[in-house]
């Protein structure tokens, strides 16, 4: 039997070289101490399938406790992956995630290392290879999957993967639907509860807006379903700008009964269409990240040239709605330093910043804590600038 390269990488830790493991002759083997006899003898009977069912067993449980070859056969036995929300700080890692990011960098002492952002399905984990040129680093680059063994550490408040060895991976070692990250409720139901708020809207010309984009244009309400809401500050998953732009929704319509001074046939379509410039800001997952267009104009001003190309199929739409909904669009960012080219001039826009500043945060805050189940501090986090603890009541 042929054993495999990544196999004598993992035994070389254990002081095992490559020459003590390949078939001997019977006198080599004769005089090898025979306790590392035993051990190769059993791995090869368990790697061969021998006394068991195949791969579901544990081939593990038969070998010596002090056997090497132990912790690999359990690990293949095993077949569990170790998703990135359920790391903890002191695990060990040998599993396949997707390298989202790959980028050279070097230390102040001018040591060259590479700073890795790893995905799955459950989130992210920033990851340091802290010696590139070490033997165990395979070569591989950005969207490619790969197998990585290190340590989990922490690294200002947040967990980090020091990576010791790496290797890219082939089509059929890894499933893709457990490295795209999704929302965790159902984005058909989400749909439907979405588009429902277009038949509140009583104003017919922006009603015929809103259809316009959700309804007719297929390829636009596909992108939409399955884009995210941001990189990595919130939403970041596919089904994420559908999620958030349905929370916005429902708080700006929940708005208009409280406020009565508010006009919902102007706010709610603002809050449906506020950040649609986000399915071209932002490439499809697995990338997700800032297109040329994206970096060059921003979503912002993206969304309201879409809102433009829409209104010139529209007769008769008014001037002065049209106007005071591009005003809303440009100036949901609130502040001129969080990148809109407006402030709030007008009482609806006022309220849309608030609705989609409070869900933003919300979602920050359960993406930390979700991250953090063991300790009620979580530590300072950046993106809500504040040392964060887990409600006991």
């Amino acid at each position: 039997m042929k054993i495999p390269n990544e196999v004598f990488e993992e035994l070389a830790a254990s002081g095992i070289e490559r020459h003590d493991v390949r078939e001997r002759s019977g006198r080599d083997r004769a005089q090898k101490n025979s306790r590392e006899n035993t051990w190769h003898k059993e791995f090869r009977s368990a790697a061969s399938g021998r006394g068991g069912s195949g791969a579901e067993r544990d081939v593990s449980r038969s070998m010596a406790a002090d056997s090497p070859y132990r912790k690999i056969a359990a690990g293949k036995g095993a077949g569990r992956m170790h998703f990135i929300a359920d790391l903890r700080e002191g695990d060990s890692v040998r599993d396949i995630y997707l390298c989202k990011k790959k980028q050279e960098l070097r230390t102040k002492a001018g040591k060259s290392y590479d700073s890795l952002t790893l995905q799955d399905k459950t989130g992210t984990l920033d990851a340091k290879i802290w010696d590139p040129g070490n033997a165990g680093i395979g070569d591989f680059d950005n969207l490619d999957y790969v197998e990585v063994t290190g340590d989990i550490t922490s690294f200002q408040g947040s967990l980090q993967l020091n990576v010791k060895r790496v290797r890219r991976v082939a089509e059929g070692e890894y499933d893709p639907k457990d490295y795209l990250p999704v929302s965790d409720r159902s984005i058909d139901e989400m749909w439907t509860d979405f588009i429902r708020y277009i038949d509140k809207i009583e104003e017919p010309h922006m009603k015929a807006l809103l259809q316009a984009f959700f309804l007719e244009d297929t390829g636009f309400a596909a992108a939409f379903r399955g884009s995210s809401a941001a990189k990595t500050m919130h939403h970041g998953f596919v089904g994420g700008l559908l999620e958030h732009s349905l929370n916005v929704t429902k708080l700006c319509y929940a708005y208009c009964s409280l406020y009565p001074t508010l006009k919902k046939d102007l706010l709610v379509p603002a809050a449906m269409l506020h950040d649609i410039g986000k399915t071209r800001e932002l490439s499809a997952f697995p990338r997700n990240d800032y297109t040329e267009e994206g970096q060059l104009i921003g979503h912002i001003v993206i969304g309201v040239e879409m809102i433009d190309e829409k209104l010139k199929a529209i007769p008769d739409f008014p001037p002065m709605l049209a106007l005071e909904l591009r005003h809303c669009i440009l100036a949901h960012h609130g502040k001129l330093e969080f990148g809109s080219p407006k402030v709030p001039a007008l009482m609806e826009a006022a309220a849309l910043n608030y609705a989609d500043n409070t869900d933003a945060h919300m979602e920050m805050f359960k993406e930390i804590l979700q991250g953090n189940n063991t300790d009620p501090w979580a530590g300072y986090q950046a993106r809500v600038e504040s040392n964060v603890r887990r409600t006991e009541v």
